[in-house]
């Protein structure tokens, strides 16, 4: 399968047309953005290495039995994928708090919560995505009280199944981002799962190994990316 002509680029990533419409291509980018976009970088390597640890998560996933629009990775920055209709909303699961959660609710960074807790917010740019409810969803049209339910219950079983693998090798799974897409009439998991998308924390020192580096200026930021692939793969 073979690119045909460039229909989207965001921040992160291009995505191709390919012969057969139901499929198009991602490729990563090294593009680094933070801050609804107000702090623009680059991270060297970092599209080859959310691009693997990306499909490295997804083809876990589907032996878990959650669909995703994973079909085939054919180079260290491109994947064939499912051509999906992405649901608008983005979804945050929490297992610690960090971030804007911590200043929103004024919770001490680093604590574990009672339970993980999940947000919705609009994928929308020009508002700032900001955080919405599944009334407001159903009431704009963006999805289904169905949709939303179908989400919900695979958002938490990712959650359940990322925590235990990551935990494994010494990562806490802090917090991350997930997009689902409608595909023939289905629900699946879409766009990225990497440290650009997730809150990966080592689990004896706390160290990050994230985007966080980049945002608060941290430093190493390629090393940490690094430091995922290598725990998750061996390289």
């Amino acid at each position: 399968m073979k690119k045909i002509k460039q229909i989207y680029e965001g921040k992160a990533k291009k995505v191709f047309s390919t012969e057969d419409p139901d499929f198009v291509i991602v490729e990563y980018k090294d593009d680094a953005t933070a801050f609804n976009g107000e702090k623009k970088g680059v991270i060297s390597g970092k599209g080859v290495i959310n691009n693997r640890v990306s499909n490295f998560f997804f083809q876990k996933l589907e032996q878990e039995g959650i669909a995703t629009h994973f079909v085939e990775e054919i180079s260290e920055r491109e994947t064939i994928v499912k051509k999906v209709e992405i649901v608008p909303l983005e979804v945050i699961i929490r297992n610690i708090a960090a971030g804007s959660f911590s200043k929103r609710y004024g919770v001490e960074e680093g604590t574990v919560l009672s339970a993980p807790t999940l947000e919705f917010s609009y994928k929308n740019d020009s508002l700032g995505d900001p955080l919405i409810n599944d009334y407001h969803a159903i009431a704009l049209g963006l999805t289904t009280q169905e949709e939303i339910d179908k989400i919900t219950s695979m958002s938490f079983r990712v959650n359940k199944f990322l925590s235990e693998y990551l935990l494994n090798i010494g990562i806490r799974l802090v917090d991350f981002k997930l997009e689902f897409g409608r595909f023939k009439g289905d629900i699946v998991l879409a766009d990225e799962i990497s440290p650009d998308t997730c809150r990966f924390w080592d689990k004896d020192t706390n160290k990050k190994l994230d985007k966080d580096r980049f945002r608060h200026d941290l430093g190493n930021v390629e090393d940490a990316y690094k430091e995922i692939m290598s725990r998750l793969m061996g390289s």
